[in-house]
């Protein structure tokens, strides 16, 4: 099932930042990046609206969609981005408030082209100009950036929201997060391994504590005042078997999260080149591993589903769902 294997056309393409201005990335100072989501794109014509807004109410149109890391510990099979390639940084560390206003700009000028087009809503446009929301998410790991918690306090300041995802490698900086009063308006942490085997044959980490670090970050997550979430994303013949689901519950319930987002990997990118199409499960194939999840956790029950994004979300508090003012 897997793809042809073509490392060595992604070997010859040699510069990484090169890459990712040709897969419509706009980088950002040093070491971040924007890039415009789909459902932003599809917002502004009246196309639709991510799982995001129809979840938490997040408007998917003054969605910026950025990292202000783009390095990896972790080198993951589904990764979209071209992991088979070294990314060089510079030294240099960029300001929280740089970055953000750089992110801002670089969105306005994504977004420019749909100006003029006939089909955009003009009002839509004019508040996609000014982000109220950042998903640190695009790419890389963003709790390597050193400055992480500034820079979500900034954003906090500017009344912006946040939603953060992390590998959970580093439980050190979570627990500084919490310290700093700098935790995002909702933090996810990414599962597609219930056991270490599958963390080292999907994430290809092989440092000797990474599996531990990850199980700590777990522990931590049901001690955080923010809201919680837990994504896992389901790749057919490899993470899907329904041996592995009390697995994944027993880790659930390490964590006690308030939601769990349960979807599928996106057959994008570079993961074009490591994995089949037919590995891309479909929405009732997500729809059925979350009901069978569920048994094993009475605590929680189906909230909502979008069949488009093959995503399910699954929750202790339906009455939680959308993001209240006092949460930014």
């Amino acid at each position: 099932m897997r793809a042809r294997n073509r490392k060595s056309r992604i070997t010859a393409t040699g510069d990484f930042r090169k890459i990712l201005k040709k897969q419509k990335y706009f980088l950002v100072g040093e070491h971040s990046a924007v890039r415009i989501c789909t459902w932003t794109k599809k917002s502004l014509v009246d196309g639709g609206k991510c799982y995001k807004e129809q979840f938490y109410g997040i408007k998917s149109r003054e969605c910026c969609q950025m990292s202000p890391f783009i390095s990896c510990a972790n080198k993951c099979v589904h990764c979209w981005r071209p992991i088979e390639l070294d990314i060089k940084l510079s030294d240099k560390i960029n300001e929280p408030k740089e970055i953000i206003e750089g992110c801002i700009k670089a969105q306005r000028k994504l977004l420019s082209g749909l100006g003029g087009y006939e089909k955009t809503n003009k009002k839509k446009f004019k508040e996609a100009q000014e982000p109220s929301q950042f998903a640190i998410s695009l790419i890389g790991e963003p709790t390597q950036y050193p400055e992480l918690g500034e820079l979500i306090k900034e954003l906090r300041k500017q009344k912006k929201t946040s939603f953060l995802v992390t590998n959970g490698l580093f439980p050190e900086k979570i627990k500084e997060l919490q310290e700093k009063n700098a935790l995002p308006t909702q933090l996810y942490v990414s599962m597609l391994y219930p056991n270490e085997e599958l963390f080292r044959k999907i994430t290809n980490n092989k440092a000797k504590d990474s599996w531990r670090h990850y199980n700590e970050t777990l522990s931590i997550l049901k001690d955080l005042k923010t809201r919680t979430v837990i994504r896992i994303t389901l790749i057919k013949e490899l993470n899907t078997d329904n041996e592995l689901i009390e697995r994944y519950a027993g880790l659930i319930k390490k964590a006690s999260p308030l939601f769990i987002e349960v979807k599928s990997f996106m057959h994008v990118g570079f993961s074009k080149e490591r994995l089949s199409y037919k590995q891309m499960p479909l929405h009732k194939e997500i729809k059925e591993f979350s009901e069978k999840l569920l048994k094993f956790l009475p605590e929680y029950k189906f909230l909502d589903e979008k069949t488009e994004s093959r995503v399910v979300l699954l929750g202790k508090d339906r009455e939680r769902m959308e993001i209240e003012k006092e949460e930014i």
